[in-house]
């Protein structure tokens, strides 16, 4: 009996090495995957991430009737990517049926972000130049609100210790910040 990869057989063995044989092609095109979904969506890690693990589960639940033998697979798993990242754009402009522009306000004027998107860019040059233990301490204390007893305890180290990497990290990060004529 012939199957659609080119494999043959019906034996559970057989079944074993085919899906073996698919989990290392499909793990061996995923980075590049990564990188060209990076290259198409742009550099929001969640975003790519989120499409390339869909378009590994399409070829995952496909994998019966896809031709892994004769077809580079790789070619499928990019069009499926490219295809997901123009359904995500798609998406996120379709207007909702029933709203129109004269329902909102002529004199409604959107916030210039510009200055917002500098900050944070000046603010993350500056947080990758910290030493990795005192970024990782700043990062959980005082961007996701993790206390220091929790971090201490997630690390294994004593609560001294997040507090001190704390402490040199904002002073790190103040002179790194005042240096470049930005306000601490």
């Amino acid at each position: 009996m012939s199957r659609s990869d080119g494999m043959t057989g019906g034996s559970p063995l057989d079944d074993t090495a085919t899906t073996r044989r698919r989990e290392e092609l499909l793990l061996a095109e995923r980075e590049s995957l990564h990188r060209y979904v990076r290259d198409l969506a742009g550099h929001d890690p969640h975003h790519v991430e989120d499409v390339v693990q869909e378009t590994l589960l399409r070829a995952w639940q496909l994998g019966d009737r896809l031709d892994w033998q004769d077809r580079p697979i790789r070619m499928w798993l990019f069009r499926v990517a490219r295809n997901l990242v123009i359904d995500g754009w798609r998406k996120d402009r379709a207007i909702p049926v029933g709203v129109f522009a004269a329902d909102f306000p002529d004199d409604m004027v959107a916030p210039d972000q510009s200055g917002r998107i500098v900050d944070h860019c000046v603010l993350i040059d500056a947080l990758r130049s910290l030493a990795p233990a005192h970024r990782e301490a700043i990062v959980h204390v005082h961007l996701l609100g993790t206390s220091g007893s929790d971090i201490a305890r997630w690390l294994g180290v004593p609560s001294g210790t997040v507090k001190s990497r704390t402490h040199h990290a904002l002073r790190m990060l103040r002179r790194r910040l005042e240096s470049r004529g930005a306000a601490a």
